[in-house]
C-alpha cells in the first residue's frame, strides 16, 4: 500500500481551498441585481425633484427675461426683439429638456 507524498497532499488541500473559495463567490454574486435595482430606484427617485427644479428655473428666467425685454423696450432700444427672442428660447429650451429626459429615463 502506498502513501500519497508531500507534493501530492499539497495539491489535494490546495484544490480543496480553492474549491471553498469558488463556492463561496458564486454565493457572494447573489446579491448584484439587488444592489443594480437599488441603484436604479435611487436615481428614479431624484429625476421628479429635480425635473421641478429644472420647471422652476425656468420660470425665474421668464420673468427675469420679461424684465429685462420690458426694460429695452421702454428704453427703445433696437434689439428688444432679438432679446425677447433669446430668453423666450432658454426658457423653452429648459421645458423641453427636462420634459426629454424625464421621458428617456423614467
Amino acid at each position: 500500500m502506498s502513501y500519497p507524498n508531500d507534493s501530492t497532499m499539497k495539491r489535494r488541500i490546495l484544490f480543496s481551498v480553492m474549491c471553498a473559495v469558488i463556492a463561496a463567490n458564486t454565493f457572494a454574486q447573489g446579491q448584484g441585481l439587488a444592489g443594480i435595482n437599488e441603484a436604479t430606484s435611487l436615481m428614479t427617485s431624484y429625476f421628479d425633484p429635480a425635473t421641478k427644479l429644472c420647471y422652476a428655473i425656468g420660470a425665474v428666467l421668464g420673468l427675469v427675461g420679461g424684465i429685462k425685454t420690458y426694460g429695452k423696450f421702454s428704453s427703445g432700444d433696437p434689439d428688444t426683439s432679438k432679446t425677447a427672442a433669446s430668453w423666450f428660447f432658454a426658457c423653452i429650451f429648459l421645458i423641453v429638456a427636462a420634459t426629454i429626459l424625464r421621458s428617456f429615463f423614467l
